[in-house]
């Protein structure tokens, strides 16, 4: 009995220090200094968000943070580099999709995201604008679902929020389009403004001043609440698709073995500098919704979208190994 009683006191003896060792580790982070590996191009809604914030997050840490662009394979790229990270100063910048759609394409990764990262915080949504080039007279839903299966669309790449917005939109029309991917949304851009692809599902961001200058037709967004910026462009579900909801998250993302007290660290800092009214009228001018979300509202939401796009790509059969 006495040995029983012995064993559960050191249990919770070394609970207590476990649990004062927490708070510790938050207060003496960061100890040098700290990278955020965007995994997209310069320019676009993650890395600009990642730049903005930066000299707010020097000054709350005390410590350099440096922006490393690595773009390639969806976000891949920069996944696999912070997911073997050594240390809890290496943090990823880019869309949700790389927990919640590249598990399901991407067969040979080498790593498992959900398994190797875990989401910090939600920066900001976004959705992506269905465009398509004057010339191609299309200007409404129902008309772009009547051009044939030989007419293109660009996107930022394979499995990118771009182009899952389109399989999941194609899906729900029940039409066919040839995909025509691209390094980024900015490529995707200037080859619809050139003529040289029909249409593109593309970030809002990127494609707004096009569509603003009348070089570009919107047609309809991809998330389930119209463009502030673009109030006179409906929703996909408003063009006669119930329920159409293909809304995305610039995330912040770290190593699965990041410590929770330093996650509500971090968390806690970057919406600070993010919820600033300067911070925030910034965003909105590039059609980005301000989140800040907690490490738990965040991990269940990359769950539920996790599930959602699996039907996606099930539905559509993609495959990207």
């Amino acid at each position: 009995m006495k040995a029983a009683f012995r064993l559960i006191f050191q249990l919770l003896a070394l609970a207590a220090a476990l649990a004062a060792q927490a708070p510790a580790q938050a207060q003496t982070w960061p100890s040098k200094p700290v990278r955020l590996v965007a995994s997209f191009p310069p320019g676009t809604p993650g890395d600009v968000i990642a730049r903005l914030i930066q000299p707010a997050l020097q000054a709350a840490w005390k410590q350099p943070v440096v922006v490393d662009n690595k773009p390639g394979a969806g976000g891949n790229v920069a996944a696999g580099e912070v997911a073997q990270a050594k240390d809890d100063h290496t943090l990823l910048v880019g869309p949700d999709t790389v927990l919640t759609i590249n598990p399901h394409l991407y067969r040979k990764l080498g790593f498992d995201p959900r398994q190797s990262l875990k989401p910090v915080t939600y920066f900001a949504s976004f959705n992506q604008m269905l465009v398509c080039n004057p010339a191609t007279g299309v200007n409404t839903l129902a008309k772009f679902t009547q051009l044939p299966p030989t007419n293109t669309y660009a996107s930022g790449g394979p499995g990118t929020p771009s182009h899952m917005a389109m399989e999941m939109l194609l899906a729900a029309t029940g039409t066919k389009q040839t995909h025509i991917p691209y390094r980024g949304p900015g490529l995707a851009a200037q080859d619809v403004l050139a003529g040289h692809v029909g249409c593109g599902f593309i970030v809002s961001s990127v494609v707004l001043p096009h569509v603003q200058s009348h070089r570009l037709q919107a047609v309809a967004v991809s998330s389930k609440e119209r463009s502030v910026l673009l109030p006179a462009v409906p929703t996909v579900a408003e063009s006669g698709h119930a329920g159409f909801d293909a809304t995305f998250f610039e995330t912040l993302m770290a190593p699965a073995s990041l410590p929770a007290a330093i996650a509500e660290k971090i968390q806690h800092d970057v919406r600070t500098a993010l919820t600033t009214p300067a911070m925030r009228a910034r965003l909105a001018e590039m059609d980005l919704r301000v989140e800040g979300s907690t490490p738990q509202e965040s991990e269940k939401r990359s769950r539920e979208d996790f599930a959602k796009w699996g039907i996606v790509a099930r539905q559509t059969q993609l495959q990207l190994d």
